[in-house]
């Protein structure tokens, strides 16, 4: 049976990944001092960040229409599974689950699943990557529901910023209340909670030292990593990526890795220098 794999484009599609036929993205849209940007293959992050950079504003986002997602359930594929950015942080998920319906009514029955990856980013594209998996495994549907699912549920994502700006203006940061002023260098630890939500794990004077701590609680959090694939998502800063990735690689086996860069939302968000990283 053939399928598709719909990712909002929070969630970064690799190279082999578009190339595929199986993955494509519903884009999500910026908006900087009025004008508004589209997150598809036409993002130029470079000119984005440049525009941030000049802005007296924070750039903000919409998540694609009900409407769009229907749009990209009228494939000739059987199955059709969808991963979103986390129900907390966007109303992407909500939106795929409203198109779904949309798609029922005026089409009938199709086997379609929205995913809420209580992630973002490169957690995205592991489970994106979770299902092909799956699907080449053969499992049923359901099967791959329940596998994927478990997966989520196991996931761990991290992240060090150079700044914060943009998540605390668009109210992101709910329920953090110690941030320290950025005039100090103090460069916070988060994390994603279980349901989704953002996290202070800890917080460290300098970048230097803010990845050293990340990776300290990717080593002590994460069980089976040799069993894991570990991703990096990196905006503007490919060498720290790397150099994160070989301290980590040296401190823990894990079943592959592999780095990319972040796309528009996600860039919108890390905002230049920021690391993401899922295992």
């Amino acid at each position: 049976m053939s399928y598709r794999v719909i990712v909002d484009s929070c969630g970064e599609l690799t190279e082999e990944m578009k190339q595929s036929g199986i993955f494509s993205s519903a884009a999500l849209t910026m908006q900087v001092d009025g004008e508004s940007i589209v997150d598809d293959e036409t993002f130029d992050q470079a000119d984005f960040l440049k525009k941030v950079a000049r802005s007296q504003e924070s750039p903000k986002s919409s998540c694609p229409s009900p409407e769009q997602y229907m749009e990209k359930y009228h494939c000739d594929a059987e199955r059709v599974y969808v991963v979103t950015l986390s129900a907390e942080l966007s109303g992407s998920y909500n939106s795929a689950v409203l198109g779904k319906n949309l798609y029922k009514e005026e089409c009938g029955a199709k086997d379609i699943h929205v995913f809420n990856s209580c992630s973002a980013s490169i957690g995205e594209t592991l489970i994106a990557l979770k299902i092909q998996e799956c699907e080449e495994a053969g499992m049923s549907f359901t099967q791959v529901i329940d596998a994927v699912e478990r997966y989520i549920s196991g996931q761990h994502t991290y992240f060090v910023l150079e700044n914060l700006d943009t998540l605390r203006k668009n109210g992101r940061l709910t329920g953090i209340k110690s941030l320290v002023a950025g005039a100090l260098n103090i460069k916070p630890v988060m994390g994603s909670t279980p349901e989704g939500t953002i996290c202070q794990k800890a917080q460290t004077r300098g970048m230097k030292k803010a990845l050293v701590k990340m990776a300290d609680y990717v080593v002590d959090e994460v069980e089976n990593s040799k069993d894991r694939v570990l991703a990096i998502s990196h905006c503007n800063c490919a060498e720290r990526a790397r150099d994160f990735e070989k301290m980590l690689l040296e401190k823990m086996e894990v079943k592959a890795s592999f780095i990319v860069d972040t796309a528009g939302i996600s860039s919108m968000y890390a905002n230049d220098g920021g690391i993401i990283v899922v295992i």
